[in-house]
């Protein structure tokens, strides 16, 4: 395998933004004609048909905010919809239960439902479900006139306890063996750490306060509940542009805040380590990340319609996009961020 590229620590020179965003100008060293080229095209008076509407960027290189430009209807106080970035939100909470020793992700998952001796789930472990390799028959598909357990999870049957909903489908390959992207199974996580944690609704909430967004100055983030008190960690975690790039600074920094540690030791890593997947599997994924949108080594929370969290060590820098693309125009958000990307690689 590969080696991973190392984390780059913060320059001593740069306050943490637990406040304020430190800021810097572009550097001299790129490629800024190009840079401005694809701005522009972003946030044409008339959306680009290839990208759709680009509400927000923010780039932060050295851990100094650079960049930030916002659409009209938008501004740094706006809060965007995460969508599937909250699946990365739900690997960070998972890793601090890891730290305080309530969560083995190696363990079988703790989930009531599979409980029954002779029940093949029951050995289904939280860190098959992290990787998206659970074997269980859930169809993850957004177009409505298709059959698709997500929609009815989220907004049909299911939505009252998500993650019960998810935790009832039957498997359809033996765990481990098979990388099928599902939001029920971050689901079934996010109950599992509310359970680790004896934390529901209002009391996790502040647990996800207390420990992840407030030590990393998040104000805004709002997380969203079913009515079983499970935070639904697939897909609904409301913030600024700028508090999701706090949160990708986390992960570019290794789990460490302001010499604090917030993550286990590895956990960062871990997500961006390589999940086995069968040919013709979507894209690289690792635990509850993405893998390589933006250069070897870049690892990423992405959500449906072009929301996109991207850490990119090699060049010490983390992208946020958010926007609203169509779903058949999905690759092209991920093609312009890694040519933003390359404008830092290339003068």
């Amino acid at each position: 395998m590969t080696a991973l590229p190392p984390l780059p620590a913060q320059p001593e020179d740069t306050p943490w933004p637990t406040g304020d965003w430190p800021r810097s100008d572009l550097p001299t060293n790129m490629d800024r004609a190009r840079f401005q080229r694809l701005m522009d095209h972003a946030f044409a008076a008339t959306p680009p048909a290839d990208l759709g509407e680009t509400f927000c960027v923010v780039v932060i290189k050295g851990g100094r905010l650079i960049h930030e430009q916002y659409a009209a209807s938008h501004g740094p106080d706006a809060t965007c919809p995460s969508w599937s970035k909250a699946k990365s939100i739900t690997h960070a909470l998972v890793g601090m239960l890891v730290k305080d020793g309530r969560i083995d992700i190696h363990a079988p998952a703790d989930v009531p439902e599979w409980r029954q001796r002779d029940d093949p789930r029951r050995a289904i472990t939280l860190d098959q479900l992290l990787r998206m390799s659970s074997g269980l028959a859930f169809r993850e598909d957004y177009v409505p006139e298709h059959p698709s357990d997500v929609i009815e999870m989220l907004w049909g049957a299911g939505k009252e306890d998500v993650a019960h909903f998810a935790a009832s489908f039957p498997l359809e390959h033996e765990p481990g063996s098979f990388w099928s992207y599902a939001s029920g199974t971050t689901n079934i996580v996010a109950r599992a750490a509310a359970r680790a944690a004896n934390a529901f609704g209002p009391d996790f909430e502040a647990f996800m306060r207390e420990r992840l967004f407030g030590p990393l100055g998040m104000a805004s983030p709002i997380p969203k509940f079913d009515r079983a008190g499970t935070f639904i960690g697939s897909s609904f975690c409301y913030c600024t542009p700028r508090d999701f790039a706090r949160f990708g600074l986390l992960y570019l920094r290794d789990g460490v805040w302001d010499g604090k540690r917030l993550l286990p030791e590895g956990w960062v890593d871990y997500a961006r380590t390589p999940t086995w997947q069968q040919a013709g599997a979507e894209e690289p994924y690792g635990a509850h990340w993405w893998l390589g949108i933006a250069g070897p080594g870049s690892f990423s929370a992405n959500g449906f319609e072009g929301q996109y969290t991207v850490v990119i060590p090699d060049l010490d820098m983390v992208i946020v996009r958010n926007g609203k693309t169509s779903l058949e125009m999905k690759q092209n958000p991920k093609k312009w961020i890694a040519d933003i990307a390359d404008c830092f690689r290339t003068a």
